[in-house]
């Protein structure tokens, strides 16, 4: 197994586990990968620092606390965790479940044959380019299960 830091088109940074190297080249070629904050599948690895054996003791990592390179940039990841939970919620409760209709009710509303409102629902990776291809305006939103099993 293999951990890639990774940066999207729109500059967000996120981690990714793959069996080698030669699966994450395959996945990115194949558009596999998108970015969990906007479902960007422009993905490519981020700087990386090697890890050099010295010959000495090994210190354990520290994860989840990466190096800032500054208070500034610490500050920014302190609270991501609660602040996208609050978003979720948020776009949970302000819009419609609409299940897998979704692709055929975002057009419906799109091409004004059904009223607008704000909805959300499944769609596949495939769906969701053919709705972009028609202009309409989708975003993909990960959203934890335990958000998804909470009643609405």
């Amino acid at each position: 197994m293999i951990v890639f830091d990774l940066t999207c088109g729109n500059d967000h940074s996120f981690e990714g586990w793959f069996a080698s190297a030669a699966d994450f080249d395959r996945q990115q070629q194949a558009t596999q990968l998108n970015c969990p904050l906007c479902g960007n599948t422009t993905v490519h690895k981020g700087l990386q620092a090697p890890y050099v054996n010295t010959g000495s003791a090994p210190q354990a990592p520290q994860r989840g606390k990466p190096a800032p390179k500054s208070a500034a940039a610490a500050a920014q990841y302190t609270n991501i965790g609660a602040e996208v939970t609050r978003l979720i919620e948020h776009l949970i409760a302000s819009t419609e479940d609409v299940g897998n209709e979704f692709p055929e009710e975002a057009r419906k509303i799109h091409y004004q044959e059904a009223p607008e409102r704000h909805i959300r629902g499944n769609a596949s990776r495939e769906e969701v380019e053919e709705l972009r291809d028609e202009g309409i305006e989708v975003v993909a939103v990960p959203v934890p299960r335990h958000l998804m099993d909470k009643p609405h």
